[in-house]
């Protein structure tokens, strides 16, 4: 940066001396008082990249790096150009007692911390609190996925012992859908400061399929294949529980997470990360190691397709809502689900009735129907996809996939006590396999810069505490022999 000499500066030498002597109440003629827009240089962000090509710049260096005690870019010109009435000690005492101004985006993230004088920042306090409850809901929604997503699928296995029909189970639970958008337009009318008719808040979702709302064109084309994907999904998904144990299911069904990073890489062009790659290639080791746990019987052979066919069904659901529809906000995504449980009541109603005439799934009596387990199973479902839907509003997304991950030793457990499942070498590494790739494709994809951050942070830190140690260990003698000295002040 070029700075020239301002007209009117005085010689150097008694003019610098006599303003070196000033004391600090008296200001001095600044550059500010020439440009104002100079006082924002002192808030500006040097980008990474530039960083990188100007780190030879000493000035560069100095403007992120280092203390708040250093010296800002005015300071720096006040030096170098050696303008009249510049006082270092001064510009810093002046710029200790100017109020803070209201904390940016970055000292919002900091952590609780202390302002100066030793007293506890508030807002510092707030955030921490904010965290902390989001954390604590976090706990909360983990923990009511985990039973949930347990508890359906242990109820389903004890559903097919008196109740051997998965698709007519399946039709049942999804008509429950029905209840997403009266449920969420409830909880609209207790939180919101607006209130409005149902009519006005289902017009308004309905902008979540263009301009014209939900025609019967939009049903067919944007509802209807949804509709499909979703009862394929826990089709298979409960046809596979009857085939085999509750743990192999659940596992194996964690793999939906590499599937969609697939297909997301190769529809939607997402960003190329290799840890999600190497989580992909677990994941498929893992399903081969599972089958191969159980020696290859035709039995668990069809029931491990099978998940797998529900992981695939349940990412390719995924993929075509964020190709074909985008992202939807909380009255949108209820509607939608709600518009999945009508479609399955007009169009997919036939198909259990063919299935009960056909007996391929047939039962003698409706009483011998057990309504207790079809109506817990499908109120733990409902309550599994309502959590997994909504509870982005009071924690992170990443807690609420680790609950899916936690129903797999909960599934272990259970089966343990009720079932004659083998743990054996093959199938543990397997699902730890499995799980260690579902938990690396949940990591950010900005992770690699976070961690070399975190580390260049701990290193600046351990070379600032060595540096604070040496100086110590330096000045110990010279307090010594200053304290030894003797005083001849009178």
């Amino acid at each position: 940066m070029g700075i020239r000499e301002f007209p009117g500066g005085a010689p150097r030498g008694k003019s610098i001396a006599v303003g070196m002597r000033r004391s600090p109440d008296v200001s001095p003629r600044r550059l500010s008082d020439i440009s104002p827009q100079l006082r924002q240089l002192k808030y500006l962000v040097v980008d990474e990249a530039i960083k990188e090509d100007l780190k030879w710049s000493r000035s560069v260096e100095d403007l992120t790096s280092g203390p708040v005690g250093l010296t800002s870019i005015e300071e720096r010109i006040l030096r170098i150009t050696g303008y009249y009435g510049y006082q270092p000690w001064a510009a810093s005492y002046k710029r200790e007692e100017r109020p803070r101004d209201s904390p940016g985006p970055a000292e919002a993230q900091a952590p609780a911390g202390a302002e100066a004088g030793g007293r506890t920042s508030p807002h510092c306090w707030r955030c921490s609190g904010a965290q902390l409850r989001k954390i604590f809901w976090g706990v909360a929604v983990v923990l009511c996925v985990c039973s949930s997503w347990a508890g359906a699928t242990q109820l389903a296995k004890l559903t097919f012992r008196k109740f051997d029909a998965p698709f007519t189970l399946t039709w049942f639970a999804t008509n429950w859908n029905f209840l997403f958008f009266p449920l969420y337009y409830v909880g609209h009318v207790c939180k919101s400061e607006e209130k409005q008719s149902v009519r006005q808040r289902y017009r308004e979702c309905c902008r979540f399929f263009g301009d014209n709302g939900l025609t019967l064109k939009v049903f067919f084309t944007k509802a209807a294949p949804f509709g499909v994907l979703w009862t394929l999904t826990n089709y298979l998904y409960l046809h596979a529980i009857k085939k085999v144990n509750t743990t192999d299911v659940s596992v194996l069904f964690c793999c939906n997470k590499a599937f969609v990073f697939l297909l997301s890489w190769i529809v939607l062009r997402d960003r190329f990360m290799g840890v999600r790659i190497v989580a992909a290639i677990l994941a498929i080791a893992g399903i081969v190691m599972m089958t191969y746990a159980d020696g290859f019987h035709s039995h668990s052979v069809i029931g491990i397709a099978l998940v797998v066919g529900s992981a695939s069904m349940s990412a390719l659901y995924k993929v075509l809502f964020k190709l074909l529809l985008g992202g939807a906000k909380f009255g949108e995504a209820a509607l939608f689900l709600s518009i999945l449980g009508v479609f399955n009541i007009l169009f997919i109603t036939c198909i259990p009735v063919i299935l009960y005439f056909t007996k391929v799934e047939y039962w003698s009596s409706f009483d011998d129907i057990p309504w207790g387990n079809l109506c817990g199973f499908s109120v733990l479902l409902l309550t599994f996809n309502i959590v997994l839907n909504f509870g982005i509003a009071v924690t992170y997304p990443t807690l609420m996939s680790v609950g899916i991950v936690l129903s797999v030793p909960v599934n272990a457990v259970v089966d343990h006590y009720t079932s004659k499942i083998v743990f054996n070498g093959v199938r543990v590494i397997a699902i730890i396999i499995i799980g260690l790739g579902f938990l690396l494709l949940l990591l950010p994809e900005e992770w690699d810069v976070w961690l070399i951050k975190l580390l260049t942070r701990l290193k600046v830190r351990k070379k600032e505490e060595t540096a604070e140690g040496g100086a110590d260990l330096g000045s110990g003698p010279q307090s010594k022999n200053r304290r030894a000295r003797p005083s001849f002040a009178r």
